[in-house]
């Protein structure tokens, strides 16, 4: 099995395009065309160097932002995102709960083989990850359908 790196270790050096051009090799291209589709789903992607024991890299969030009807505003996490050499992973978290419905949505084989694999974790929260290796833009379009579905079930 081959060692995979994780990159952006470094605090002092910011994800800026230019280091995750270089991390992420021909993949960064499906970095940027997955980053395009984001303003349509009202995601924001937020970088942010996370300091814990065993990572120590910087990570991206997705962010869901809305207003609720009594004039409340809330953020959810939608997905996380790290770089890797030559690729990125994301992990898209849902309850377990609903891990019927999500095998239900128009998603690729590949994808639903993913959730059927996602480990639950927790005794209370009960969650499990979808984890996305990206190489290439092949997967995008079931990651945009699995955060819509997220909004739709959780937000």
């Amino acid at each position: 099995m081959k060692y995979e790196a994780l990159r952006l270790r470094e605090q002092e050096i910011s994800p800026t395009p230019e280091v995750l051009k270089t991390a992420l090799g021909k993949s960064f291209s499906a970095y940027e065309t997955f980053l395009k589709g984001l303003p349509k789903l009202d995601i924001s992607n937020q970088w942010q160097y996370y300091p814990c024991v065993g990572t120590k890299a910087w990570m991206a969030r997705g962010e869901y932002k809305w207003t609720t009807p009594r004039g409340a505003n809330k953020t959810k996490n939608i997905y996380w995102l790290s770089a890797w050499d030559k690729h990125f992973k994301m992990s898209i978290w849902f309850k377990e709960d609903n891990r019927t419905e999500i095998l239900k949505s128009d998603v690729s084989e590949q994808t639903k083989e993913l959730i059927r694999k996602g480990k639950m974790f927790g005794p209370k929260m009960r969650t499990f990850p979808v984890e996305f290796e990206i190489r290439n833009t092949e997967p995008i379009a079931d990651i945009y359908t699995l955060i819509k579905l997220k909004k739709q079930l959780e937000a």
